[in-house]
Parts: C-alpha cells; structure tokens; sequence
C-alpha cells in the first residue's frame, strides 16, 4: 500500500472512483506478500501491482467489472496453462485476491482517513470479510486501544468486536493474516474468513558514525522501507547535506543516542564507526535492545579486540553472538555502495531467514517464511 499511498490519496482527494485489488492469501511460491495491491480507476488507469505481471491483466479486467457495480469479490489465481496461455502465476504457487470498490464519496472518505493514518505512521488495522455467513467486502478499522474510533462493522457486534481484539494483536505484531470466526464472532468456528491487513510505522534503521559508508547505507536503508536515522557525536559530519536520504540526522553521542530513543524488535542497528570509544558503549547499549540485527563494521582483528572490551565491559557470550561482525554478506564488495549492498543483504537474511548462497544452487521454495510484509 505505502508504495501507492500518493495515488491514492489523490484519487481519494479528487473524487475519482477506483477499484483496489488486494493479495489476501498467497500459497506456495508467489510474486508478491499478503497486503500487496493494485488500483484501477475510471479512467482506467492502473498502479501498483499484485502479481509483478502474470496475472495484472485479468485482475484489471475483474477491477473494471466491480467497478461498474459488479460487487466486491474474491478471485483465485493458480499455476498457468502454458500450453492454453491461461492467466496464471509461471512460478508455481497461488494467490487469492480481494477486489472492491470506492465508487462513492463515503467510501472514498473512509478510505482517505486510513491512508491519512498510514502517511503519518500512525498504526491501523482494515479488517475485511472475504467469504461465508457474512457480507463479503464488509470492512472495519481499528486502531490501537488507546486511539479514537474504529470506524465500519461485519455485520455483528460480536463479529466486530472479536476481530477488533485480534486486529489489535496482530497489529502490535506487524502481522497480517486471515482469521476465521462465526457468524457472530465465535472463536475456532470456520464460518466467516476475515483479512486483517495492519500498517505499522515503517521499521527503524539506525547508522552510526557519519561515514561515506553510512551515507551509501542509508541510501539503502531508505529504498528498503526503513526509517533511517545517521548518528554521530561529530558535528562537522553529521549534516543533513552529507546525508540527504536520511529521515533524520542527530549529534549525539551513539550510546546516548541510542538509550533515549526507541528501538524494537524490527529495528536494524548498523554500527560503523569502528574506534572503541564509541563503538564499546554502543554495543554495550545495542545489546540490551530487541534490535532484530546489530551489525558492526571492522576487520576480523578490529573484531577480535572489540570482543575483548565488551566482555572486559561484562558482556556475555550469549549476547555478543548477536553481533553480525564483520558486518554484511561476502559479495566481494570494494565500494561504500557495494559495501552497502552487502549489509542490505545480510539484514534481508536475517529477516527472513535465508542462507545467503545463491538460489541457483538450492532446491526447494524460493520464498522462506517469516512475518507478513509491511505496510
């Protein structure tokens, strides 16, 4: 949604009816996650995507037909028939795809107060029937428990409010997924399928030391989705002209810096400065975090000695495994570019899982599992 979220909202501000088709479910080997979407308006004019181009066609087709008053849908798309040039995925999987309408100035309203939401990295969740004993298309936002409104309804009070209280977990998780109920929100019945799609604020990413290699991984850092904060204690360096990607810029020292912001179990801490005095009371500081990776720039010697002061400073082993050190994946890399690249590939490996080998020597699915992609 995010990589749409201006055209959106200029639909939504301009009055334009459209249609938004979702990726509810994928099984197997797809192009892309739960949550990934693509608009047609009435002019016809498409963005986004939902399947990276094997199927944009027929869903396109399916988008007009709802859009002209068809009602909100569920189509399915499997592997393709080759030899028939059917519509289908060429890699093998399924995927189940959500298909509804904002034909009128309320729904367009509603939708525009949620992408308000999402654009100002305020958490929400849309909660959306897909089948059984309820309203297909039917639709309920919620917000955490501490923020005005959940605006829409399934249909029940029950319904609503069971899947509010699962909307809210799975949101504090970053996850989407597809509940089930009964018709009046019963738990463990199979009833009504629900769609929770949540958007969490983007994941954080933290560069110390104002580098050329923290300028070129911040770059990266951006493209990747992340919120990129660049922190060092120098201020000579650390200025928004050497770092015009970064959403933030901060002088401080690291250590200090980091024990008063926030840091969570999707943040990514890139420490590069490599000198002792700021590295070791950062680790120090990192490694009481949740922080989903911590990665550390430096030679192996630079490494083996910064070992040394962090357990001279009472870290233990089990904590200093957590170090991604030398930082990034071996890629041969030269460059601050390259070398970027490298610690992008390494943060996407520990994410979700992967090996780091090259696919062309595996077998098996491409994709691992792991949580729902974000917003």
């Amino acid at each position: 949604m995010r990589d749409i979220l201006p055209a959106l909202r200029a639909r939504c501000a301009d009055g334009i009816p459209f249609a938004l088709a979702t990726v509810v479910a994928v099984h197997g080997s797809a192009p892309r996650d739960p949550g990934a979407v693509l608009a047609v308006d009435a002019a016809g004019t498409v963005v986004g995507s939902v399947s990276g181009g094997c199927v944009e066609s027929d869903v396109y087709e399916v988008a007009r037909e709802v859009l002209a008053g068809a009602g909100p849908r569920v189509v399915s798309y499997g592997i393709s028939d080759d030899e028939a040039f059917g519509t289908g995925l060429t890699c093998g999987g399924t995927i189940d795809i959500l298909v509804r309408a904002y034909a009128t100035a309320a729904e367009r309203e509603d939708l525009a107060a949620v992408l308000d939401l999402i654009a100002a990295d305020r958490p929400v969740a849309e909660a959306t029937v897909l089948s059984g004993a309820a309203e297909t298309g039917a639709r309920l936002v919620v917000r955490p428990a501490d923020a005005p409104g959940s605006p829409g309804t399934l249909g029940s009070e029950g319904l609503d409010a069971a899947v509010t209280d699962d909307a809210r977990g799975l949101l504090a998780q970053s996850h989407t997924a597809i509940q089930w109920y009964g018709a009046r929100g019963q738990r463990r019945m199979q009833e009504v399928a629900v769609f929770v799609r949540t958007y969490a604020p983007p994941p954080r990413m933290l560069v110390f030391g104002a580098i050329d290699h923290a300028a070129a991984t911040a770059r990266i850092g951006s493209f990747l989705g992340y919120r990129v904060t660049v922190c060092d204690a120098r201020p000579a360096f650390a200025t928004r002209e050497r770092f015009p990607t970064a959403d933030e810029v901060v002088r401080a020292w690291p250590h200090t810096y980091l024990e008063s912001t926030e840091v969570d179990a999707r943040t990514a801490i890139c420490v590069l400065t490599h000198d002792p005095k700021f590295d070791v009371p950062l680790l120090v500081a990192a490694l009481r975090t949740p922080a989903a990776y911590i990665g550390v720039m430096g030679s192996r010697r630079t490494h083996h000695d910064r070992l040394t002061r962090l357990r001279a400073a009472g870290v233990d082993e089990t904590h200093l495994a957590r170090l991604a050190s030398p930082v990034g994946l071996d890629l041969g890399a030269r460059t601050p570019e390259e070398t970027a690249v490298s610690i992008a590939a390494e943060i996407i490996q520990h994410r979700w899982g992967g090996t780091g080998r090259p696919l062309g020597e595996l077998t098996g699915a491409i994709h691992h599992g792991g949580p729902a992609a974000q917003g």
